[in-house]
């Protein structure tokens, strides 16, 4: 049951930065398509950290759930957003990226 639940929670931590690009391209909520897929990947997405918590403690999934979501909202915004690329952006997601790791490996 664990494994599922850490598969569960890294595919919630996706779903948080699908639904965040989301609201970012949603314009707040006046366009149609990225407002439905932000509510359907936050839903989704709080349901598996919902689910995942069951059996792993809270400050961990929490901290890999945010973790996942914001590095990979990251780097979508570098590659395909617009946002910019740079070494110090990428070496601090690589921060976050590890820290993440560390947190399961301690677990």
């Amino acid at each position: 049951m664990v494994v599922v639940s850490w598969i569960v929670l890294i595919a919630s931590g996706v779903l948080e930065a699908v639904w965040a690009t989301a609201l970012g391209r949603s314009a707040g909520f006046t366009r149609l398509w990225p407002t439905v897929v932000f509510g359907v990947a936050l839903v989704a997405s709080m349901g598996g950290l919902a689910f995942a918590l069951r059996t792993i403690p809270v400050g961990t999934g929490y901290a890999v759930w945010v973790g996942i979501g914001a590095s990979l909202t990251v780097l979508y915004g570098m590659t395909l957003g617009g946002e910019g690329f740079s070494l110090v952006r990428t070496l601090l997601v690589l921060g976050i990226v590890a820290c993440v790791i560390g947190l399961k490996l301690t677990h």
